[in-house]
């Protein structure tokens, strides 16, 4: 029974140390001295700027495969061809118009 007294009373000494210790380390520290503003690293004004619509982008390159793929077409499709061609051209002004405003 003592063993397990004693035992126990280690064991809470060992982690009142061990809290003690992480407190102490864990304590104010002190602060780092102020970088200078100039000794930022400046951004290159060469460095392009990544498309501001990817998507519109994206939609205006497969508008744009569409309709060389419509003009190359053997048939003339009974006027269909011709009619998809012109909305494709309307779709592509629409898609770039809304590009421009970025």
């Amino acid at each position: 029974m003592k063993k397990i007294g004693l035992l126990t009373l280690l064991i809470m000494a060992t982690l009142l140390f061990t809290l003690a210790f992480t407190a102490a380390a864990a304590g104010p520290k002190p602060s780092a001295p102020a970088m200078p503003a100039a000794a930022a690293p400046a951004v290159p004004a060469a460095t392009p700027a990544p498309p501001a619509h990817p998507h519109i982008t994206e939609a205006l390159e497969a508008m744009r495969n569409a309709k060389h793929h419509l003009e190359t077409a053997e048939p003339a499709f009974h006027g269909h061809r011709a009619k998809a061609i012109e909305h494709l051209n309307q779709a592509i002004r629409e898609a770039e118009i809304c590009e421009e405003e970025h």
